[in-house]
């Protein structure tokens, strides 16, 4: 099984390539855990819930780990996402996170671009500074030792580019 996780600043695109390539992989693909816990919270979010979103995706992770009917797995975000949203909004992030990044690793990050037009919606906050987020994307993945590749482009042609990428490993 192959695992690729779809990361990059909000409003890039993830969920929807996520859900592409694992349509055009014949693969599975993870939903975004921190999407749907913050939108049914009744209250701002806080350090403590995005340490769960945090742990949520571990046990993602694990449970994907004993479904081998997939040839690939897609993960709509994962834990350097989180990584960058405890730096950004706290300044600190859990002693356990660093460790958690590299057990539970990926074959191939996809860090998509912020070269299409920002969508507000009702949990995103970032839409003026989504390049200096990629920035930092890239600089954790680089940090971590992690295989990334860069997704540019908008609607069919992103799509092509990242099954180039994917079709690469």
């Amino acid at each position: 099984m192959i695992k690729i996780a779809i990361t990059g600043p909000e409003s890039v695109g993830k969920s929807t390539l996520s859900q592409q390539l694992a349509k055009h992989f014949h693969g599975n693909f993870v939903t975004e855990f921190a999407r749907d816990y913050i939108q049914q919270l009744n209250r701002s979010y806080n350090y403590f819930d995005v340490e769960k979103i945090a742990k949520k995706q571990i046990e993602q992770y694990i449970n994907v780990q004993k479904q081998l009917s997939y040839p690939y797995v897609f993960f709509d975000t994962f834990l350097i996402i989180t990584k960058v949203w405890f730096e950004f909004v706290w300044q600190k992030y859990p002693d356990w996170l660093d460790k958690s990044i590299e057990d539970y690793p990926m074959d191939l990050y996809l860090l998509c671009a912020p070269d299409i037009p920002w969508e507000a919606d009702g949990v995103r906050e970032n839409g003026t500074i989504r390049e200096s987020l990629f920035i930092r994307y890239k600089e954790l993945l680089k940090f971590h030792g992690c295989n990334y590749k860069i997704v540019y482009g908008s609607g069919d042609v992103r799509v092509v580019n990242a099954i180039s990428l994917v079709e690469r490993i």
